[in-house]
Parts: C-alpha cells; structure tokens; sequence
C-alpha cells in the first residue's frame, strides 16, 4: 500500500511555495502520495511550477480558510473550522492519509490534531519531541511546545513517551533518560521538577537525573524531559545562538587572506559542522501521545526541511510507531 501524507500547505513563513517544493521532492524520491490541503487556487498554481508534478500520486483538498501565525490558536480554528490545517487532520483521522505534515502555527496544530486523533490510552498530554545533536550522538527533547502547563506525572508521561520513541528513530535499546533542571542534585529546581524528579526515580525506565541547561548537548543522556515552555525556550535558544556562532564564525574566516585560505583547507569539516547543528537536516518534530502521526516542522522550513520532514511522517508509517508507542505506554503502566 502507497503511504500518503497530507499536507497543510498553507502554513510556513515562506509561503506555499515552498511547503510544495519540498513535499514534491519527497514524493519523487521516497514513492509517497500527497493530500495537498489548502486553497486550490494558490496550489495549482504551485504546481503548475513542477511539470513533472502531473506523474506524481497526488491528491488535493480545497479549503476557504487558514490559520495564520499571529493568531490565536483557540480562537482561529473556532472562527474557522474549514482552517486548512483542521481539514487535513480530519482527512488523516478518516484514513485519507496516514499522517500529517505542517509546518504552520504550533498551537493550532497541536489542537487541530490532539481533536482529529484522540490520544493514547495513558496519555493526558501530547508531546513534541525534537531530535537534537550532542557531541556524541543525536538525543531527544520533549516537550518543545506541545504542553506549556505541566505536572510531575505529565514529564513521566512524556519520559515514557521519549524513550519509546528513542528506541524507534535512534535504535536506543536501553535509552537514558535525564530532566532539565536548574542543578543536578535532585532538590534543585522548582516544584514541578522536584516532584517529578522523585516520580521519575521510580518509574520503569532508564532515570540517570537532573541535566542542567549547559549539558543539554553534552550526549550525558538519550532523552531529556521538561515542560513545553522551558524546551521551546531551550530550542529557540538554540538555533539563535547557532545562527550566531555560524555568523561570527563567517565573519572571522572571510576576515584576511590567512584565514580565507585556512577556511579552504577546513572547508569540509565546516560543512559537516553546518550539518551537524542544520535543523532542516531533521525537518520536524513527532507530536507523541496522540492515536494519530503528525509531524510539526518549523515555521522557517526550507524546502530540504519540508522534505526530510516528510521522510520522517513516512518512515513513522512504516515502522508503525504509533502501535509500539502504545505498546511502550501500555507496558509501563501495567509495571
């Protein structure tokens, strides 16, 4: 069976366009449908772009409204419930396709999805659960905006969660799973984090404690579990400081003739670090916890992010995340 993906085209900072190209990418190159959700008008006129589009398993949804990024998530869809991002959860809820991509408002999509699929059974919250880089290999950081208000059993939930999928997409059999905290002694930080600390020491999974902010990247741990807000600031961090190492790091090597000519003879080791730290390299992150796949990527997507984000809902379908990610819920609530 072709697995298909739908796709909110409509969200992004860069426009349609470029949610298109890089969905197109994917379904030539990965043997993918495309639900292409959003208004007709604009789609068409993407695709009329791509001449090669017309070979392509591809399928569209018209739909009158979106969501746009200043808004409200609660609201907006409220006021719109044609929204392309609530039309293409629905589609993948009665089975139009086997999960969904956007990379439009968070919120809305964390809403429009957690209504369509329901969630898993032990699971009170959703998760958004991001592949970073350390200086080992890749780990997991949940949540990074999918639940800004937590509770300790929540981060257990979303341990659970995490390690789950830690086994799934870095074949992590036993994965380490550490919280972001203030200090690494278990009576540092707030209420949340010590009483989650003490709920976590007890749960059935691999607990190695309290990481703070500076080893986040450290490789000390597979999965690291905090709040919505505290992982979405984490991440945002992240990539401005990323930007800015890369920015300074330009400016210094195109700075005389000897560091030009030492960037020519580093170049490729440059590279691999520009790739090393490139989210686009991931394209997005699973929204765990849900009967549903979903993929959010960011809203400043690439084309290459959109299409790598795309590869990820595919591969999920097919290595059936969803059913070994109850089954990791499952199990640990029967312990």
């Amino acid at each position: 069976m072709r697995i298909r993906i739908a796709i909110d085209a409509m969200g992004g900072d860069g426009g349609p366009g470029i949610i298109i190209d890089g969905a197109l990418v994917a379904a030539r190159h990965l043997q993918v449908g495309l639900l292409l959700v959003g208004c007709s008008r604009v789609i068409e006129r993407e695709l009329a772009r791509h001449p090669r589009a017309a070979w392509l398993d591809l399928e569209t949804i018209d739909t009158p409204e979106c969501i746009d990024m200043a808004e409200p998530a609660g609201q907006a869809l409220r006021r719109k419930p044609r929204a392309s991002i609530r039309v293409a959860a629905e589609a993948v809820r009665d089975g139009r396709a086997e999960a969904l991509f956007s990379a439009g408002h968070t919120g809305a999509s964390v809403i429009a999805a957690h209504a369509a699929f329901g969630r898993l059974p032990g699971v009170d919250r959703p998760a958004l659960a991001t592949i970073i880089p350390t200086r080992g290999e890749p780990a997991i950081l949940l949540d990074c905006g999918a639940t800004v208000e937590c509770r300790p059993h929540h981060l257990v939930q979303f341990a659970r969660l995490g390690a789950g999928y830690a086994r799934v997409a870095l074949g992590r059999e036993h994965p380490r799973v550490a919280l972001l905290s203030i200090g690494e002694e278990e009576s540092k930080g707030n209420e949340l984090t010590r009483e989650a600390h003490r709920l976590l020491k007890g749960a059935p999974i691999r607990f190695v404690g309290n990481v703070e902010g500076r080893d986040v990247y450290s490789g000390h741990a597979d999965v690291i579990v905090c709040d919505g807000f505290t992982g979405n600031v984490t991440l945002k961090i992240s990539e401005g400081l990323v930007d800015t190492v890369e920015s300074l790091l330009h400016d210094e090597l195109s700075a005389t003739f000897g560091t030009r000519f030492g960037y020519l003879l580093s170049r490729q080791a440059y590279r691999r670090f520009r790739k090393r730290l490139d989210y686009s390299e991931y394209g997005g992150a699973p929204l765990l916890g849900l009967n549903g796949l979903c993929v959010v990527g960011h809203g400043r997507s690439s084309a290459k992010a959109v299409r790598n984000a795309v590869a990820m809902a595919a591969r999920a379908v097919r290595e059936d995340l969803l059913t070994r990610l109850a089954h990791a819920v499952d199990a640990h609530r029967a312990v």
